[in-house]
């Protein structure tokens, strides 16, 4: 039977999921897949801190370092989250020689050069399934499932947070607060949820899907972020009266001078496939060259999602232990070259732009005006008649523009006499 020692590193909700998954499926493992899993130390921060898994407390430890140093591990699960400290153990681990099995969007994102290098360099694997789409295949399906394919785009729903919070706003006509509150309530949102609402976990995530879906290196810092924060119950409707639903994308695509990768709320057409992937569901849909559009969906966060992709991970390792290990060829293909990422200033889109205008004749000619001479023609427009202290609302969908010429019309447009507050701009895909 094949057999692999396990060190894990971190008990949170992950964590504990994983421990669970293992313990619970114990004799389906060894009997049905013939793979033996055992989890020989757990490294915590606090050894006597009540949880949600029955543990023995002989396997506990609230010194990392035990487990990097104990020879008879095979495997370091690293599931601590953050950066700085998880850099540091799994840097040990695979310097100690041992494989290494991470869910760290964010540290393979920030730190993702060094750590695959060094991976190769010591001739261990490195695997990270877990990271992006939780109990989704994705990783896997980039490395191997859609190897033959060059890839022309892909299009992700990635936040599970994000997309609950906008499919409650689109169902049930909530504001943005209240949707927000709702998703901590269900667990769907962590306490401090700004890492999700500003875009930032969808990036790191989107990070590593250029990596292997265009083969090199890719800065966080080069990837355009924009949240959900902004997004008014308003916005929500306006764009269901134009035929469009509000997501949260992660999008990457590639052109001729190089290759766009972008995270911002976005309308897409209602009859999208992605338009319909609602609650805490992700979703990624690749376009290559050979199998066209292919789409993968499911739970895409979660403690038994997540404990999942771990586990494919976990079984990947032991099915190579006894295989010469070679160099990682598509591990570093995504970080031999640069890519060279677009500026968001010169992407060309179609957008939505909604002002809070004085309810006076004029206001919208001296709009159209300022767009017509930053060469961006509208589409559509809805002005409603109601207003609340002479304000009323107006909506524009404009033909395709440049960003850089939207965003120095609307600095223009939002100094003028007649409009309150700053303007909401949302990029429009899917035509």
């Amino acid at each position: 039977m094949r057999a692999l020692r396990i060190g894990l590193l971190g008990l949170g909700q992950i964590g504990s999921a994983f421990y669970s998954l293992l313990h619970q499926k114990r004799e389906y493992f060894e009997k049905e897949i013939g793979v033996r899993f055992d989890i020989v130390k757990v490294a915590v921060k606090h050894r006597s801190k009540k949880r949600h898994v029955s543990i023995a407390s002989n396997i506990l430890t609230d010194r990392a370092e035990d487990l990097i140093q104990d020879a008879s591990l095979d495997v370091i699960v690293e599931l601590i989250g953050g950066t700085r400290d998880a850099r540091r153990l799994v840097s040990q681990a695979l310097r100690a020689g041992k494989h290494v099995v991470t869910a760290n969007k964010a540290l393979l994102a920030e730190y993702g050069d060094e750590i695959f290098e060094l991976a190769n360099r010591k001739r261990r694997w490195l695997l990270f399934e877990a990271s992006v789409g939780g109990g989704i295949p994705v990783i896997k399906a980039l490395r191997e499932g859609l190897v033959a394919n060059r890839f022309d785009s892909i299009y992700s729903i990635i936040n599970g947070t994000c997309n609950y919070i906008l499919s409650e706003m689109t169902a049930k006509k909530t504001d943005f607060k209240d949707a927000l509150n709702q998703a901590q309530a269900k667990g769907f949102a962590e306490a401090d949820p700004r890492l999700d609402l500003d875009g930032v976990d969808a990036a790191h995530k989107l990070a590593l899907l250029v990596r292997f879906a265009f083969g090199g290196k890719v800065k966080l810092k080069d990837i355009y972020c924009e949240g959900i924060s902004r997004i008014r119950s308003e916005d929500i409707a306006f764009a269901e009266e134009f035929g469009y639903r509000v997501k949260l994308l992660a999008i990457a695509k590639k052109t001729k001078d190089g290759i766009e990768a972008r995270v911002q709320p976005t309308l897409l057409p209602k009859d999208h496939i992605l338009a319909n992937v609602n609650g805490s569901f992700n979703a990624v849909l690749f376009r290559g060259d050979e199998v066209g559009d292919s789409l993968l969906y499911g739970r895409g966060a979660g403690g038994h999602p997540t404990a999942s992709a771990i586990v494919s991970d976990l079984m990947d390792i032991a099915l190579r232990q006894e295989t010469r290990f070679d160099e990682d060829e598509i591990q570093m293909r995504a970080i031999r070259k640069p890519l060279r990422i677009k500026n968001i200033s010169s992407i060309l889109s179609r957008y939505y732009l909604r002002f809070h205008v004085v309810d006076r004749p004029g206001v919208l000619a001296g709009i159209a005006r300022v767009l017509g001479a930053h060469r961006i023609s509208i589409s559509d427009v809805i002005q409603k008649e109601r207003s609340v202290g002479n304000i009323v609302p107006l909506i524009l969908l404009t033909h395709d523009a440049h960003e850089r010429n939207v965003r120095n019309s609307l600095r223009q447009i939002d100094r003028s006499h007649g409009i309150q507050g700053k303007s909401q701009v949302l990029r429009i895909e899917g035509n």
